[in-house]
C-alpha cells in the first residue's frame, strides 16, 4: 500500500530545493555531545594506540574533527581490518560497539593484523540523532569519487593508502523504528516520491556483498552474534527490509553500486551490521556487545581463512 508522506517540509511530490533543505535543517536540533561521548574516549586510548585526525567536519557554526585509532605498532607486511560506525549519526551502538571494541579486544590483535577504527563518521548527525548529514544527504549512499557528503569522502581519503591491503572491514549499523516514523518519510519528501510503508524486523542482521559473496564468513558472525542476540527472521515474504533473506539472517546489496560504507576498500571480506535495539527483546548494552561480537567474529574468521581471502581479492 502506498500512502502520502506525512513529513511537514516541501510540496508533495516535488523534491526538496535550497530553501526546504534549510527550512529541514533549521528543525534538527543538538541532543548529545560527540566531544563528551566520543572524543573524551578517543582521549583515553592515546597511551595504547594511535589516533588520527583525517578531516574537519565544518557546518557553521559547527565544527568536528574526524578521528580514526589505529594499531600503534603498524606493520605494512600485515594485512588490514577496517572497522566504521556512525556513518549513520543516529545509529548508537554502532559508534559505543566501535570503541568498546578498541577498549576491550583491539589489544588482543597486536602483531596479527593492522586495525583501524573510525567509531564516529557522523558526528553532526551523531549529536541530533539523525540519519543525514546537515545537507539533508545520506553519508551512505554517497561512498564515490566527488562524493557530496564530506563525512564519506573524508574517510575515502583516509583509507586510500592501504584499501587495497585489507583483508576486513565491518560497518556498524543499526535498524531502528524511526526509519519507519521519521526518516523514510522524509526521504519520500525529500525526493518527491511518494511514501510506502515497510517493515522493521526484529532482531540482528548482516548485509553482504552481491557481487562478491562470502556467505561463510556472513555465517561465522551471525553465529558469534546469535550468543548476544535474537537474529532477525524473513517476513512473509521471505525478506528483510524488502531484500531476500539468502540465509539466516542474511541479505545481499551492490555494495558499491549504492555508494554504501562497506564498498570503501578493496576487501575480501565485508559485511554491514544491522542491530535492532528498539526490540523489547534487547538492551542497549546488548546492542552494543552484538556490534563488539560482529567485529570480533569477523577478524578471526578472515585470520583463519587468508587463502579463501586471495581467491575473493582476484574475483572481476
Amino acid at each position: 500500500m502506498t500512502t502520502q508522506t506525512p513529513c511537514p517540509i516541501g510540496t508533495p511530490g516535488t523534491p526538496w530545493g535550497v530553501a526546504e533543505v534549510a527550512a529541514w535543517r533549521s528543525r534538527q536540533a543538538v541532543k548529545r555531545s560527540y566531544r563528551a561521548d566520543v572524543l573524551s574516549v578517543i582521549e583515553t586510548l592515546r597511551a595504547r594506540f594511535d589516533v588520527v585526525e583525517y578531516g574537519q567536519l565544518d557546518y557553521r557554526p559547527d565544527s568536528y574533527p574526524l578521528l580514526a585509532i589505529r594499531s600503534r605498532h603498524w606493520r605494512d607486511e600485515l594485512p588490514c581490518a577496517l572497522v566504521t560506525g556512525g556513518v549513520h549519526g543516529y545509529e548508537t551502538s554502532g559508534v559505543r560497539g566501535a570503541l568498546q571494541f578498541v577498549e576491550r579486544h583491539a589489544a588482543g590483535y597486536a602483531g596479527r593484523i593492522n586495525l583501524v577504527v573510525a567509531p564516529c563518521v557522523s558526528p553532526w548527525a551523531y549529536e541530533r540523532i539523525h540519519r543525514w548529514n546537515a545537507n539533508a544527504i545520506d553519508p551512505n549512499r554517497s561512498f564515490r569519487a566527488d562524493s557530496p557528503a564530506p563525512e564519506s569522502a573524508a574517510l575515502i581519503r583516509l583509507v586510500a593508502p592501504f584499501g587495497d591491503r585489507v583483508l576486513v572491514h565491518v560497518d556498524l549499523h543499526e535498524t531502528t523504528d524511526s526509519d519507519e516514523s521519521e526518516f523514510r518519510p522524509a526521504l519520500a519528501s525529500r525526493d518527491g516520491v511518494a511514501y510506502v510503508p515497510g517493515e522493521i524486523p526484529d532482531g540482528f542482521y548482516l548485509v553482504d556483498d552481491s557481487e562478491h559473496p562470502q556467505p561463510a564468513f556472513q555465517q561465522a558472525v551471525i553465529a558469534a552474534v546469535a550468543k548476544i542476540t535474537h537474529i532477525a527472521q524473513a517476513d512473509r515474504h521471505g525478506a528483510i527490509i524488502g531484500s531476500p533473506m539468502v540465509a539466516p539472517g542474511v541479505i545481499e546489496y551492490p555494495l558499491q553500486q549504492l555508494g554504501l560504507c562497506a564498498s570503501v576498500t578493496g576487501a575480501a571480506y565485508k559485511t554491514t551490521t544491522e542491530v535492532y535495539p528498539d526490540s523489547p527483546r534487547a538492551t542497549a548494552g546488548q546492542c552494543n556487545a552484538a556490534q563488539v561480537a560482529a567485529v570480533c567474529a569477523a577478524i578471526d574468521f578472515a585470520l583463519a581463512h587468508p587463502a579463501r581471502a586471495s581467491v575473493a581479492r582476484r574475483l572481476p
